[in-house]
């Protein structure tokens, strides 16, 4: 994970942007979730990359990962025919929860796994694991119809950015929340989640746009809308929040 990524998230956990759930302890060991997450998408990027290597799986293997990607990504034009068509088989459904496993390359599902086991230890202090397997896939789904719906883009959608994305938007909603109990800028909350647009509108310029930033932002807000429904009080916080308003 670049060092800027590293200090952001360092200097927005120092805040402590969390409800308070009743349950403490000085050792916060990774969500079984999270690792669970991680495991599957690096396990299918050891297959991949050893099949392109040649490592594994003979001469064949070395389009394992196109045939993965026309398998499991999400195709916008096939969720177009989908639409129109009023059909919805099943094999394509699936597309909406198996693409954050598929990655372009071995780099791409590294950064990707990084950053879910960072944000995954800060959000898995604060809430359960069925919780968190919720923005997950909630994020992974928002994220892929509104890449559908809102961009005709004929690249497939792939890699774990999305969901990656709804759990920044669980830590932004914490942060936000935490900054306006101790009466501090709340936009502060949202450094994360800019600096991120920032660098994807920078090497979209650099090296070809693609909207896949869609995705990931519709990812973030699906993360942060959820929080309040996951989190322990957090439904009677905001409902206080907003009798006090």
């Amino acid at each position: 994970m670049p060092p800027i990524i590293v200090k952001a998230l360092s200097a927005l956990a120092e805040e402590e942007p969390m409800y308070q759930s009743g349950q403490e302890s000085p050792i916060n060991p990774l969500p079984t979730v999270v690792l669970l997450l991680f495991a599957g998408i690096m396990a299918m990027e050891v297959v991949l990359s050893l099949g392109s290597w040649g490592v594994v799986g003979g001469p064949q293997a070395i389009g394992w990962r196109l045939t993965a990607i026309q398998r499991f990504s999400f195709s916008g034009e096939i969720f177009d025919w989908m639409v129109e068509n009023r059909r919805f088989p099943p094999e394509h459904m699936l597309r909406f929860v198996t693409y954050p496993f598929v990655h372009p390359a071995f780099t791409s599902a590294l950064f990707s796994g990084v950053m879910l086991l960072a944000l995954g230890k800060w959000v898995g202090e604060v809430i359960h694991g069925l919780a968190m397997l919720v923005v997950f896939f909630a994020s992974a789904i928002v994220g892929a119809l509104a890449y559908g719906f809102f961009t005709e883009d004929p690249m497939p959608l792939m890699g774990a950015f999305p969901p990656v994305y709804g759990l920044i938007g669980v830590f932004t909603h914490l942060m936000w929340i935490r900054l306006g109990q101790i009466g501090q800028k709340q936009a502060r909350a949202f450094t994360l989640i800019g600096m991120l647009m920032a660098l994807q509108l920078l090497f979209g310029l650099l090296f070809g746009a693609h909207s896949d930033w869609v995705a990931d932002l519709a990812g973030f807000v699906t993360g942060f809308v959820l929080t309040p429904l996951l989190v322990p009080g957090g439904f009677a916080a905001l409902l206080a929040r907003l009798r006090r308003e």
